[in-house]
């Protein structure tokens, strides 16, 4: 069988030809379409995992994951990264302490994940239910914060203002301005990206919070959760196991952030102060 011949994805989008139909008509025309590709993240020359994800900002979404996955405790083990262009997609160098690439060999997950896989190869239960740091201390957030948040969000998604096809994660201020976005095809590979963001610029996760365009799914949770991020707030619905872990972990979670209403499911650190406009 012939290899498949692929265009390396170098831009987050690209031109391609469609036909528009409706009860009228049909009419060609030039639509742009998101991109994905494979990333291969390689600790130390041993390959640990690829992911499906949007080929911009991976060196956000390298270290991000690299933190968010626990393969490495702090932004300053990671001694160095290159990012390779390979035929189809990209395999990302990074150097980490031996110690951690003994994890990563125990955890036997050399192994290709889809499109934003939250666990990414997991092969026990153990492995995808891992235990996540109680997240203590945190800016207390108001209603309108979330509000505020969430309505600057749409007018930043700029890839998915062109192809109608990512998800975004934002870091905002306690007051609700939005400092950082970063979108993917993904949404975990979005939540990565923000957080290598945030930990490669030294941002404390303790002063503002984070909005994302996805369901609360429990390795959203996870993530936020082990970059030490209190509130995350979501446009859409939690899972119970999301609401349970985020209980466990002390990460202020809120779903259906929507108009000037959102649903609070967890709030044990009492985050979310009731100010005189709260709405329960």
């Amino acid at each position: 069988m012939a290899r498949r011949e692929f265009d390396l994805a170098t831009e987050a989008h690209r031109a391609t030809d469609a036909v528009r139909v409706n009860e009228k008509s049909a009419s060609a025309v030039v639509e742009q379409i998101a991109e994905e590709a494979p990333i291969a993240l390689v600790y130390n020359g041993v390959p640990h995992v690829v992911v499906m994800a949007s080929p911009v900002n991976l060196k956000d979404l390298a270290l991000g994951f690299s933190l968010s996955e626990g393969v490495i405790a702090s932004a300053a083990e990671l001694g160095g990264m290159e990012i390779v262009p390979e035929q189809t997609g990209y395999s990302i160098y990074l150097s980490v302490p031996p110690e951690r690439v003994e994890v990563i060999a125990q955890r036997r997950r050399n192994m290709t994940a889809r499109t934003g896989c939250g666990v990414c190869g997991a092969e026990t239960i153990e492995q995808a239910m891992r235990d996540v740091p109680k997240v203590k201390g945190g800016q207390n957030v108001t209603r309108l914060a979330i509000v505020e948040a969430m309505k600057q969000l749409p007018a930043l998604q700029t890839l998915n203002a062109a192809t109608g096809a990512t998800h975004a994660a934002a870091w905002a201020d306690p007051d609700g301005k939005l400092l950082l976005v970063r979108e993917d095809v993904g949404r975990h590979n979005a939540l990565d990206k923000l957080i290598g963001a945030l930990a490669g610029g030294g941002v404390d996760t303790a002063q503002g919070f984070a909005v994302i365009t996805s369901r609360a799914s429990y390795e959203m949770v996870q993530k936020a959760a082990m970059a030490g991020i209190g509130v995350l707030a979501a446009v859409s619905a939690p899972t119970a196991l999301a609401v349970r872990i985020a209980r466990e972990a002390g990460v202020t979670l809120a779903g259906f952030a929507r108009g000037e209403r959102c649903m609070v499911y967890a709030d044990a650190a009492r985050r979310l102060t009731r100010n005189e406009d709260w709405q329960a």
